[in-house]
């Protein structure tokens, strides 16, 4: 299938390339009895409470419960957020999701005198009753996480406001969504032809990779327009979700919103700073790149649009079939259970969702619940860019898949600190494959090309996100206003020091890069896609080089899931993220990226 001209609409999408989620329920029937279900078990749940210290009996029972309803609730939200992304004009989806969310609150509401009863027990009280009474031998570690939490978790009825206080806390985030998928419309792009080009969100990644410059730039300041024009609105947006996030870490005894945000997973904060100072410590590996990029395109001066600008003009064409097979046979190095997962739920379960569509969310996001299989959604096209982020998404879905199988409900949540360790280990082992097996000149310059692109991403954008982040949220902390030009001022500055001298950026179209993101409706979650593909790295290479136990270890990592803090599950796994090393050997693997470029391409 090759990339479309014009985005079709939902029904006319081949169905071949869709996600089948009859694995979560058939039809809407099946999902509205799901939801009538849920909501008919919140007074089993409210039964439990004030009983709950009785004996380990009792508490075994309503764990036992809350699993069943857990699963539940998982296919309820995910049925409706994942029919919600692939088009968001549709009302009916809309509507759906809203009464998903409602129910879910509801059910977080009503679930939220479970911890403070919990605490009133004692630490021997919990070990007796955990050795008496073996249903609840598996959650040793919830108590742990229990234990370090006391300080910080409110009395019952608090605890129940808060949980309802998050139907409406939601919204910033949603209208954010909304704004940028479904009401934002931008002006017509021209290309060098002077013909006009429709700019959307599901096709501007082709368009940025056009090697029509005038297309590139004139799609680019669209795109940025487009959000220059309600920058009031994205701002004040922000402004709401950040001081929202202010509210519940002062609500829970927090000193700052970055101290609850690391502090549930035991992260320190000075892995959050190793990120931002490293980064500006090899600026000069950022450096290179531009001077490189600058010449292999041959114009005086470089542009934000240029960064993903081909620098062959004989890319490959890759299809889907393709791209699975390529990364199948990149992520042998796992074993065949894990490539037959791969092959099987891309080609024959329908995992992934490929193309763009009129409506469709922009990006690529893996989902799923316990109980269902993986869903990936993508906004494809048919080229190494489009395979990369396939094996990106299955790391993902694959990190799921794993810990699904091999722990209960429970622990079925990783944390967002250990996701992209997973997605960009498999990038990893797939790009060394192909570098290793495929000689072209025209592939090997469109790979190393992804290869930084990735990095661009994660090793420049991210961190420079993560600076503007913590500003942005100080600066609410200390009781200073978000302003619409304060903010875009904050992030020009902050993009324009990595940028230094090779890149020149208008001051108001890369200073409202902040608002393209919904990333940031994500309280502290950029700065570790730079930890992730720091991680990521640093796994693959004693897989690459076949040390002994490496995949066993790695594997371990994937089946741990969420039964363990993520900073000793990566230590067993084979690195350690609180040190800045990792971070300084995944500089040294983009710098080697970018020689092998350059040889290629000057």
């Amino acid at each position: 299938m090759s990339k479309p001209t014009t985005l079709p609409i939902r029904a006319d999408v081949d169905p071949k390339y869709t996600w089948h989620l009859d694995s979560i329920f058939p039809d809407e029937a099946a999902w509205e009895s799901a939801l009538t279900d849920l909501q008919n078990s919140l007074p089993k749940i409210t039964a439990f409470q004030g009983s709950l210290t009785n004996s380990a009996q009792r508490l075994a029972d309503l764990f036992e419960l809350m699993a069943e309803v857990e699963q539940v609730a998982g296919f309820v939200g995910e049925w409706a957020q994942l029919q919600y992304a692939v088009d968001v004009t549709d009302q009916t989806g809309v509507a759906r999701m809203g009464r998903a969310q409602s129910v879910l609150v509801k059910l977080a509401a009503t679930t939220a005198f479970i911890e403070p009863e919990l605490m009133a027990l004692s630490a021997e009280t919990i070990a007796q009753w955990i050795a008496n009474e073996p249903r609840l031998a598996i959650y040793q570690h919830y108590f742990e996480r229990l234990a370090d939490r006391k300080p910080h978790v409110r009395s019952a009825e608090v605890e129940e406001l808060l949980a309802q206080s998050m139907d409406a806390f939601v919204t910033a985030s949603a209208s954010h969504r909304i704004m940028a998928n479904a009401d934002l419309r931008f002006a017509d792009a021209t290309n060098a032809n002077g013909d006009s080009l429709s700019v959307s969100q599901g096709a501007l990644r082709n368009m940025m990779t056009n090697p029509d410059r005038t297309a590139r730039q004139t799609a680019w300041q669209s795109y940025r327009d487009g959000y220059l024009g309600f920058k009031n609105t994205f701002t004040n947006n922000y402004h709401a979700y950040v001081k929202q996030n202010v509210f519940f870490a002062r609500a829970r005894g927090y000193n700052s919103v970055i101290e609850e945000s690391l502090g549930e997973n035991k992260i320190p904060q000075s892995v959050y700073h190793n990120v931002i100072d490293v980064f500006r410590e090899r600026s000069d590996v950022w450096q290179r790149y531009f001077s490189v990029r600058k010449q292999a395109l041959g114009v005086e001066t470089l542009a934000p649009y240029d960064m993903w600008a081909p620098l062959s003009q004989q890319a490959p064409t890759i299809s889907f079939e393709q791209s699975v097979e390529m990364i199948a046979t990149g992520m042998q190095p796992l074993g065949e259970d894990y490539v037959a997962a791969v092959r099987h739920g891309c080609m024959e379960q329908g995992w992934v969702d490929l193309y763009p569509n009129v409506g469709k969310v922009q990006g690529a996001f893996s989902a799923g619940s316990f109980g269902t299989q993986p869903y990936i959604m993508m906004n494809s096209g048919d080229d190494i860019m489009g395979m990369s982020t396939l094996a990106h998404e299955l790391g993902h879905s694959m990190h799921s898949y794993l810990t699904w199988q091999h722990q209960p409900i429970r622990y079925s949540h990783y944390s967002l600190f250990v996701a992209e360790v997973a997605s960009n280990f498999n990038q990893a082992l797939v790009r060394h494959h192909l570098l290793q097996t495929n000689t072209d000149r025209n592939f090997r310059i469109a790979l190393l090309e992804e290869a930084i692109s990735n990095f661009y991403r994660y090793f420049f954008i991210m961190p420079t996100l993560a600076r503007i982040e913590l500003l942005a949220h100080t600066m609410v902390e200390e009781g200073k206003p978000l302003t619409a030009d304060g903010l875009i001022k904050i992030s020009a500055e902050c993009f324009q020091t990595g940028y230094g001298d090779q890149v020149q950026a208008d001051h108001d179209r890369i200073g409202i890069t902040w608002a393209t993101f919904s990333h940031l409706y994500s309280r502290y979650y950029v700065f570790q896609y730079a930890t992730g593909i720091a991680g990521a790295h640093a796994l693959a290479k004693p897989v690459i080089e076949g040390d002994e136990g490496a995949v066993d270890r790695y594997l371990t990592f994937l089946r741990t899931g969420g039964a363990d803090y993520p900073l000793p599950v990566l230590q067993r796994a084979g690195v350690d993220l609180s040190s800045p090393e990792p971070i300084h050997l995944a500089f040294d693997t983009l710098a080697d990226y970018i020689e092998q470029l350059a040889v290629l391409v000057l």
